[in-house]
Parts: C-alpha cells; sequence; structure tokens
C-alpha cells in the first residue's frame, strides 16, 4: 500500500498533466465524469487493447510517442 506522501505525489503529478494537457476546464470534467460513472479503471485498462495485436499496439505507441514528445520520458527510446 502506498502511504500518503506518495499518493499525494502520484496525485499533484497526475493533476499537473491533465492541465497542461487537457487545460483547466477540461480537468475539471474529466474529473467529475470519473467521479460520477464510478468509473472502474482497472476493468477499463484490461479492455482497453483487446482487438489490437501486438504489432498494432507498438506502431500505436510510437505514433503516439513521436506526436507527443513532451510526453516521453528522456531516457526513452523511440523507435
Amino acid at each position: 500500500m502506498i502511504d500518503t506522501l506518495q499518493a499525494d505525489a502520484i496525485f499533484s503529478a497526475g493533476i499537473k498533466l491533465l492541465k497542461e494537457n487537457l487545460g483547466l476546464i477540461e480537468t475539471e470534467l474529466f474529473i467529475s465524469y470519473l467521479k460520477k460513472e464510478q468509473f472502474d479503471y482497472t476493468e477499463w485498462s484490461q479492455n482497453l487493447y483487446n482487438n489490437m495485436t501486438a504489432d498494432e499496439l507498438t506502431a500505436a505507441a510510437i505514433k503516439f510517442a513521436k506526436e507527443n514528445p513532451q510526453l516521453v520520458p528522456e531516457n526513452a527510446r523511440v523507435i
């Protein structure tokens, strides 16, 4: 289980990323939607790529990284 400091750091980093990439209002809408809909991230993420082959997933990840370099860690290798 993560402690409160870790949880606070993760939450802060997540909010920062959302605001930088969605904007303030869209971030608020996103959070309110998640709370309202009782969104199950685990279930959603398990089904997200079910219909994709490994090659399709790799191609999508590479395309995303090239289109969003600000989201790619400096030490990441993009093919």
